[in-house]
């Protein structure tokens, strides 16, 4: 496993990890934290990298062979204001988003869209940790309140 920044380490550290969590990443990237993050949760969590580029996904897989193959990881190619639970697949324990746009507020549209899916997305007692804010599920901003 290729080894994280200083900056990923630290998140990494701040994340409230445990075995059996089904993690969401947004922003996956090439995956490395996503790589980070299923060790933790490991032998029965799950983590889902989400982005919107399809080079970032196409890294995240091809750095993720092993992951994979354990079932420890899977990647999605898509935006966090267009996220939908596929048929079956249970919520998110935790959500993650490190430097994305969507939710850091340089795209309030998209930003005004990402949040009805987080919550749709976000199982009962669940957290968001967005650049290392944490929200509670009750603490979520509603869309229509902006």
């Amino acid at each position: 496993m290729a080894a994280l920044s200083s900056r990923l380490k630290s998140i990494l550290d701040a994340l409230p990890l445990r075995p059996g969590l089904r993690v969401l990443e947004v922003g996956c990237g090439p995956g490395a934290l996503a790589r980070a993050i299923a060790a933790r949760v490991a032998p029965v969590g799950h983590v889902l990298g989400l982005d919107r580029s399809e080079r970032a996904i196409a890294q995240a897989i091809a750095g993720s062979a092993a992951e994979l193959a354990a079932g420890m990881v899977s990647f999605r190619r898509g935006a966090i204001e267009e996220f939908a639970l596929a048929a079956g697949e249970a919520p998110f324990d935790l959500i993650i988003a490190v430097r994305v746009g969507a939710l850091d507020g340089r795209h309030p549209d998209a930003q005004a869209q990402a949040w009805p899916r987080i919550r749709a997305a976000l199982a009962p007692g669940g957290c968001i940790f967005v650049d290392g804010v944490e929200l509670t599920h009750a603490a979520i901003p509603d869309a229509a309140s902006r």
